[in-house]
């Protein structure tokens, strides 16, 4: 059809593990190797483990003491900052071919690509162009790389992440009418993207097993078991995909946040936890800053011991104004924290989100706040934040990041809480 459009998705295989493979100079293919931390515990995720793991049915996020006991691996702890630069690098090799307005970068390996506009001017159809990518990939990166090509966006991503798998040149394609021949039928139902083990068990109470019985279901049905999210579930029933890359670069949020979580290496008492969370609100303000943002809003979820059952404390306060003072919002952060988290159980987990960000333009002040006390504050956080980008985030600490349980001055050398390899 002269209509339709062409979508490929690109998927670096085992992203992180070839990149540990490439900087030693192995072959992902053949090389059995994982990463993961090896200063964690035997319960630690793996982040990335390498093909030729998977081949051994290693499945790519399992556990440390999951890994098969018989089989010689390298751990190679994670670097964070390197996979960035891979990606960047692999991201410079996507605008040799289609222009950043045609991009959708949807992970830090994979991106989706409408490529309609180009395969006239390249003479290619959507396959070729999708070879000759992969292929100047692993040229100047060494990254073995996977496509789907699909009529739209979700056939893209489909034919990438069940087709892709079971074909040589690792490149699956599907329209329509191809994803009800060949997948109407494909379990299980987890393999296709956004059907969750939540979903799938939903749809098993009522009887439904594949997408070709998702298609065939009383809507009704759905409806009442997914409300509103139905909708979606049958259009990707039928392989159809509504929404086109300007749809997605014209998007614009209702209200936007930011916001910090980790895992603490062990159960912290109720006062290192307050610590924690002050510490975490201390960051997040600077991250304003550095961005000219203000919040009046702080939420916060703490998860406790994994040894005890017991529902996770949450809760919301309400600033008087807008702000991005560490002094402040820290006040506002222990305020909640000491409300709504139980001073007798350990705390395990921790979760801090700023609310209704802005810009600090629209920021107004209190009759009762300091303005000139406000501003010296404001100057000081430009100040660190000026040194820690020449010198390193650990450049300059304040003094509970110096505390026995502190656990600023550990983050700040991670990305995504992982070692950054910096």
């Amino acid at each position: 059809m002269k209509n339709e459009r062409s979508y490929v998705c690109i998927d670096l295989k085992s992203f992180y593990a070839s990149v540990e493979c490439r900087e030693r100079g192995l072959d992902p293919m053949t090389t059995n190797l994982v990463v993961a931390d090896p200063e964690r515990t035997e319960k630690t995720i793996c982040l990335a483990v390498s093909p030729a793991m998977k081949r051994l049915g290693v499945p790519g996020r399992c556990r440390v003491f999951e890994l098969p006991k018989g089989v010689d691996y390298i751990m190679a702890p994670p670097r964070m900052q390197l996979y960035i630069d891979y990606s960047a690098d692999i991201y410079s090799i996507y605008l040799k071919y289609v222009a950043k307005e045609d991009i959708h970068v949807y992970s830090i390996d994979e991106v989706f690509m409408d490529v309609t506009d180009y395969l006239e001017m390249y003479q290619m159809t959507a396959k070729e162009l999708a070879v000759k990518i992969m292929d100047d990939i692993l040229e100047s990166t060494g990254i073995t790389a996977s496509a789907g090509i699909g009529t739209n966006l979700y056939l893209a991503k489909i034919a990438m992440d069940i087709m892709a798998k079971h074909v040589k040149d690792h490149i699956g394609v599907l329209d329509e009418e191809t994803y009800r021949r060949q997948l109407w039928n494909h379990q299980p139902l987890t393999d296709f993207w956004r059907i969750g083990e939540g979903v799938n068990r939903r749809l098993k109470s009522v009887g439904i097993s594949t997408m070709g019985e998702i298609a065939r279901a009383n809507e009704e049905t759905l409806y009442h078991l997914f409300g509103i999210d139905a909708e979606l579930l049958i259009d990707h029933a039928w392989g159809r995909e509504p929404v086109r890359m300007a749809d997605i670069k014209a998007y614009k949020p209702q209200s936007n946040s930011i916001s910090s979580g980790q895992v603490l290496g062990c159960d912290y008492s109720f006062s290192d936890g307050r610590l924690v969370a002050k510490e975490m609100a201390d960051t997040l303000c600077l991250e304003l800053v550095d961005k000219g943002l203000v919040t009046d809003s702080v939420t916060l979820h703490v998860g406790y011991s994994n040894r005890l059952e017991e529902k996770p404390a949450h809760g919301t306060i309400t600033m008087e104004f807008a702000s991005n003072s560490s002094k402040q919002i820290m006040q506002y952060t222990t305020q909640l924290y000491d409300r709504i988290v139980n001073p007798h159980i350990p705390v395990r987990r921790m979760t801090l989100t700023f609310n209704h960000v802005t810009d600090e333009l629209y920021q107004q002040y209190s009759f009762f706040a300091d303005p000139a006390e406000l501003e010296r504050e404001h100057k000081m956080q430009e100040a660190m934040l000026d040194i820690r980008q020449k010198f390193g985030n650990n450049a300059i600490l304040k003094g509970m990041n110096l505390q026995e349980h502190a656990t600023g001055r550990e983050r700040n050398r991670q990305i995504g809480g992982h070692r950054s390899g910096t």
